[in-house]
């Protein structure tokens, strides 16, 4: 007996929670330059590489708490074209609105249409009180969407296993209203 977890739709696109089925686009997605570049080198090179990273980082939380990481696709077509959803990290007290996208999906509004679904859902649907958004200082694209989003910039962290500052910001239920 399966659970029925939530995808969401936009006007543009579908995002439905990761599964291994997605394998093959992660190992594609976590190998582009501005994902190792930006968030990290998951040392993901093989497809059961692929398959083990969805399997023990994605299902977990999707399974303990309803939602995890969304794969986001092309409603027209059905293609793959980024990732983006809410995680549990270490380090964080709050969930951690996260995205990213194909470069060559980049710079046509589907970041910030998926992450606004995925906000949208964190407190209509999820029942978050807050969530939170971590970057790098360099990572100027991320910050201005984040920004884009209504989520404010609050302080500089650290999260364990991470040894670089990030720009930590975030948004409240209240702000939602």
């Amino acid at each position: 007996m399966s659970q029925t977890y939530i995808s969401l739709e936009t006007e543009r696109l579908l995002l439905t929670p990761s599964s291994l089925d997605d394998a093959a686009f992660m190992l594609t997605l976590l190998n582009t330059p501005k994902y190792i570049q930006f968030i990290a080198d998951r040392n993901v090179r093989t497809l059961d590489d692929a398959a083990a990273y969805v399997r023990n980082r994605m299902l977990p939380q999707l399974e303990k708490l309803g939602f995890s990481n969304f794969t986001v696709s092309l409603k027209e077509d059905g293609t793959k074209i980024g990732s983006c959803g809410l995680y549990e990290r270490e380090g964080l007290e709050i969930r951690d609105i996260g995205f990213a996208f194909l470069p060559e999906y980049e710079g046509k509004g589907y970041a910030y249409e998926a992450a606004n679904a995925v906000k949208k859902a964190a407190f209509e649907t999820f029942h978050q009180r807050a969530i939170c958004a971590i970057t790098t200082r360099e990572n100027k694209s991320s910050q201005k969407l984040i920004e884009r989003l209504g989520l404010t910039f609050q302080k500089i962290v650290r999260i364990p296993n991470d040894p670089e500052d990030l720009l930590y910001y975030e948004f409240t239920a209240a702000d939602y209203r």
